[in-house]
């Protein structure tokens, strides 16, 4: 239940990690996300911002002091479209 929260609900202000990658240079990546477009992700990390395509990632995102590992292509909608995913 807390996953469908998540995949639904607002991802702007979480931490996430990239567990994997179609470009090996974001593998590993961490940081907070700090927008969002319908195939984007922009993350905060150490080094500035980086701004990932969801369809290329695995993430590994914190919500409610828990880790979920989601297929960016799960999320690959505008944000007001998440929200109307059915439960499958």
């Amino acid at each position: 239940m807390k996953a469908e929260k998540l995949i639904r609900g607002e991802l702007i202000g979480l931490n996430v990690k990239v567990v994997s990658s179609k470009n090996i240079a974001n593998k590993s990546l961490q940081g907070r996300i700090i927008n969002e477009t319908k195939n984007t992700l922009v993350i905060k990390t150490q080094k500035g911002e980086k701004k990932l395509i969801k369809q290329n990632c695995v993430f590994e995102l914190e919500f409610e002091n828990q880790k979920f590992q989601v297929q960016g292509k799960i999320l690959a909608k505008r944000p007001e479209e998440r929200i109307k995913l059915k439960r499958k």
